[in-house]
């Protein structure tokens, strides 16, 4: 059994405190990356603090990638969605979700798939590694096609682009500043990086990002950002929000 940790963090100074509203919990998870060990910790940690902290309404935000790089997409998948039949789960679409996609049906996206991490969700299907190095391009294609769970991409398309509850803004990478949240493209909240990590926000609004790898969780005025770099850190990242309270919890 892996170590967890809580750290209790008070909320950025603002005008007004970031607040979810009144009886509501939310749990939100950074970037899993196949890394089913530590996810299948995190959800025990989370599950575990919502039972000491009482009863509420109670969200969890996966914020994408839960695919690529580490050792076993296919078993994220399987155990994100188990979760989300036993209690309320959202999910966002990461950038590696998206590349995903994309690469069942373009060569091009295929490549960019496989130059960030897709060989090893392709290989957690079953693909054996002497078979991924005589493949062509199209062979791929055909063998992903086959073993891959038409239940398994039906469950990411169905991911999400942006979560909003009370004053916090669920995001995979990030938004464009100055840009209305209804106005904000998909491909921003999926890839960004600048000008939004740079951005001194004086909304009263937060952003909860994942996307951009730090050491520890980065709080910043206007947004957290969650992504511990779990494939290579061995370190999964959560953070906890009820009324104005914040903390994290970490899987390792």
């Amino acid at each position: 059994m892996r170590n967890f940790f809580q750290k209790l963090l008070s909320p950025t100074p603002q005008r007004t405190p970031t607040r979810v509203p009144d009886g509501r919990r939310v749990y939100a998870v950074g970037d899993i990356h196949g890394c089913a060990d530590l996810f299948g910790d995190i959800i025990s940690a989370i599950e575990a603090d919502d039972r000491a902290r009482g009863a509420a309404e109670t969200t969890v935000i996966l914020l994408g990638d839960l695919v690529d790089r580490g050792p076993d997409s296919r078993g994220v998948i399987d155990a994100a969605r188990d979760w989300s039949r036993r209690r309320a789960v959202r999910i966002l679409l990461g950038n590696h979700e998206e590349m995903f996609l994309k690469s069942l049906e373009d060569e091009g996206a295929l490549r960019q798939f496989i130059r960030f991490g897709g060989r090893e969700t392709i290989l957690s299907y079953g693909v054996t590694p002497d078979e991924y190095r005589e493949m062509t391009f199209e062979e791929l294609q055909a063998s992903m096609a086959a073993i891959i769970p038409p239940e398994d991409l039906d469950f990411i398309r169905g991911f999400e682009d942006m979560i909003v509850i009370g004053d916090y803004v669920f995001v995979h990478a990030g938004i464009r500043p100055g840009v209305e949240l209804d106005s904000q493209a998909p491909a921003d909240l999926r890839w960004i990086r600048e000008p939004f990590l740079s951005h001194v926000s004086q909304d009263a609004m937060c952003v909860v990002h994942g996307h951009t790898i730090t050491d520890a969780p980065e709080v910043r005025a206007g947004r957290v950002g969650i992504d511990t770099g779990a494939y290579a850190s061995g370190r999964l990242t959560a953070i906890g929000l009820e009324g104005a309270e914040r903390w994290f919890l970490e899987a390792q």
